[in-house]
Formats: structure tokens, sequence, C-alpha cells
């Protein structure tokens, strides 16, 4: 019998499902009210490239949408009607494989009048895997 690993306490079904992400399901995530929204997945073979490692597209676009997710946490409530990507970069440093529980955590957040600022360290099984930076675009609620 195949024992599926447990997910993390604190970690519930990610409530935003979009179609980029599908493919990839199940994700999910944890919010600490005010601070951030931190994304979590169990890597399966839907995650890795041909030499099965975690493909890195998929590290920088999770890591993407809990910075996003993590300004907006921030911000005043009712004050953004969303956020734009204007650049980001990823920075690998490790590899996460088949089996291991990424977690991708906003530990900055710098929320303007325009622009946001983030970063975003990712953990494979707790170990540094990746970081990211990125800039949004701030799109103001009328």
């Amino acid at each position: 019998m195949k024992v599926e690993p447990m997910t993390p306490e604190g970690f519930e079904p990610h409530f935003r499902k979009s179609g980029l992400t599908d493919p990839w399901e199940p994700i999910y995530s944890r919010r600490v009210p005010g601070e951030a929204v931190i994304i979590g997945l169990r890597a399966g073979q839907a995650h890795v490239n041909s030499r099965g490692l975690v493909h890195g597209g998929l590290i920088a676009a999770m890591a993407d949408n809990a910075m996003g997710l993590s300004c907006v946490e921030q911000a005043e409530p009712g004050s953004l009607s969303g956020l734009l990507t204007a650049s980001m970069t990823t920075d690998y440093v490790g590899v996460a494989k088949v089996g291991q529980w990424l977690e991708f955590t906003t530990g900055f957040v710098k929320v303007g009048r325009s622009i946001c600022f983030a970063q975003c360290f990712v953990t494979a099984d707790g170990k540094p895997c990746a970081r990211a930076n990125a800039t949004f675009s701030v799109v103001r609620a009328a």
C-alpha cells in the first residue's frame, strides 16, 4: 500500500485557480493575515522536466503567484483591483525532485501607489531551491 506524504499543517487547497496552474494541482496555500500568502505543492511528474527535476518555469510561475498575492495581502483592503507583473528575476540555487514539498514564501513586500516590490524564497523539503524578485504595476480600484 502506497502512503501519500502529508501536507504541512495550516495549508489548504489554494484559493486562487487559473488555467495555467490547473495541470499542476493540487496546489496549497496558507494565509498569514496582513503579511503574506505562502504557496506549497508536493512535486509530482507533472512538475518535472526531462531530467526529472522540477521545471524552473513552474518555480518562477508559483513564486510570481506568491509574491503578487502577498502584495495584495499587505495593501490597504480594497485599494487594489489588481497587479501586473512588470519585471521578475529568478535565481535557481538548488534543485527540487519528485516527492519533495515545495514552499514559496514571500519575505519582503513594499506596496507603493503605482508599483510594488517583493522577494520570494523557495525551498524543497526546507532546503533553498530558488529566490525571486519582482516588481508589480499597481492597478488601483476605482
